[in-house]
C-alpha cells in the first residue's frame, strides 16, 4: 500500500507527462508538417489586356490569395502592365527594388519614377538612375486569349 506523499508525488509526475505531451504534439506538427507556403501558387487573372493601350504602362489592380505558412489570406495586390504587341506582355512588381516604396508612371518623362529616393526606370523595368540595385522585379505572364493571367513574382537580373 502507497502512502499519501507517495501518491501525490505520483500523481503530479503523471500531470506533468500529460501536460508535457500535450505540449509536444504541437511542435513535432510545426516541425514536420509542410506549411503551405511551399506549395506552387497559381496563376491569377488580372483582367483584359484588350483594355491595355500598347505601350502604355497601365496599373493594373486584381485579387489574389496569399498564403504565408499555415495562413491563407485574400489580397488586393497590383502590377504595372505594358502591352509591347497585341500578343506581348510584361507584368512589373509595383515595389522599387532600393527600399520597396511605390513607384508611378512619369508621363512627361516616360519612365517609372520612385518619390522615396529618385530612382528611375525605363519602360521594360530597367534602372536609367540609382539607387535602385537591380531592374524592377516582373510577374510570370501568360495570356488566354484576351485574358491576363499572372503568376509568380520573378527577381530580375
Amino acid at each position: 500500500m502507497t502512502d499519501r506523499r507517495s501518491f501525490q508525488q505520483i500523481v503530479i509526475a503523471a500531470m506533468g507527462a500529460v501536460m508535457s505531451g500535450a505540449m509536444a504534439i504541437p511542435a513535432v506538427a510545426y516541425l514536420f508538417a509542410t506549411p503551405k507556403s511551399r506549395k506552387k501558387a497559381g496563376w491569377v487573372e488580372a483582367g483584359d489586356i484588350g483594355q491595355v493601350p500598347l505601350n502604355t504602362p497601365e496599373e493594373v489592380v486584381f485579387r489574389r490569395t496569399r498564403v504565408d505558412g499555415w495562413k491563407t489570406s485574400n489580397e488586393r495586390a497590383s502590377a504595372w502592365v505594358i502591352r509591347t504587341s497585341p500578343t506581348e506582355v510584361i507584368a512589373l512588381a509595383p515595389q522599387c527594388t532600393h527600399l520597396g516604396c511605390a513607384y508611378h508612371w512619369a508621363e512627361d518623362k516616360k519612365e517609372f519614377a520612385c518619390p522615396c529616393h529618385t530612382s528611375a526606370f525605363s519602360m521594360d523595368g530597367k534602372v536609367l538612375s540609382g539607387p535602385a540595385p537591380r531592374s524592377l522585379d516582373r510577374y510570370e505572364v501568360k495570356l488566354e486569349g484576351s485574358k491576363l493571367l499572372l503568376g509568380e513574382v520573378r527577381r530580375d537580373a
